[in-house]
C-alpha cells in the first residue's frame, strides 16, 4: 500500500476522530489530539481482532481504516484502562 502524504494526513484525521469518540464513549480519556490519533490507532488494531476472532463483518470502511470497529475498539479499551487506574476510595 503506497500512501501518499495527504492520504496519511487524512488517515491520522481519521484515527483521531474515531479515537476521540471511543474515548468519551467509555468515559472520556485523558490528553489532547495525539492520545486520541494514538487511540484510534489502538482502537483500530483491538477492533479488527475482535472482528476476526468473532468473523464479524465489516460494517463501514474508509480509505482502508474501520470506522465502527476503531470506535468500539478505542472505546474498549479506554474503558479498561479507566477500570485498571482507578484508586481505591479511602472511606
Amino acid at each position: 500500500m503506497n500512501l501518499s502524504l495527504f492520504d496519511f494526513l487524512i488517515l491520522l484525521v481519521i484515527a483521531g476522530f474515531c479515537g476521540s469518540l471511543g474515548g468519551a464513549i467509555a468515559g472520556g480519556s485523558r490528553g489532547g489530539c495525539l492520545v486520541s490519533i494514538a487511540l484510534g490507532f489502538i482502537g483500530a488494531l483491538v477492533g479488527m481482532f475482535l472482528r476476526r476472532t468473532l468473523d464479524l463483518p465489516e460494517l463501514f470502511e474508509l480509505n482502508g481504516f474501520p470506522i465502527v470497529w476503531s470506535i468500539a475498539g478505542s472505546a474498549l479499551f479506554v474503558a479498561i484502562i479507566n477500570l485498571m487506574s482507578r484508586r481505591p476510595r479511602d472511606e
